[in-house]
């Protein structure tokens, strides 16, 4: 999967938005007013930061080479993809949609019901 395709995915899920608060060179994508993914590359390689469960996360990088600790993030709650092609799109989907769902489920209540009910 490249960047614009990660990029669309992110952005179809519910209240989602982008931003380039650090930049025009790190996407950071939002449900409400939380960050779920960071998009950029790194020596001309793309990456995709997503927030995890410590327990999954540490699974993964077992699993995975590409799975590394959440680059300039905390390193037990996030993890860093190398998009190097060595994860599949499924699977990448499915890392996306963890980090969607474990941020919605932090926001305020007033935000997940702007989320729900199409306010964001």
């Amino acid at each position: 999967m490249n960047i614009e395709a990660l990029t669309r995915y992110c952005l179809s899920k519910q209240g989602t938005r982008e931003e380039y608060p650090f930049g025009d060179d790190v996407l950071v994508i939002k449900v409400a007013s939380k960050i779920f993914a960071f998009i950029s590359e790194r020596n001309n390689v793309p990456n995709i930061s997503l927030k995890c469960d410590p327990f999954i996360a540490e699974n993964l990088r077992q699993q995975y080479p590409s799975v590394i600790p959440g680059y300039h993030l905390n390193k037990s709650h996030w993890n860093t993809v190398i998009l190097d092609g060595s994860i599949s799109g499924p699977e990448l989907c499915s890392m996306i949609d963890h980090s969607y769902e474990l941020v919605f489920k932090g926001l305020k209540k007033s935000e997940k019901d702007a989320v729900l009910h199409g306010g964001l």
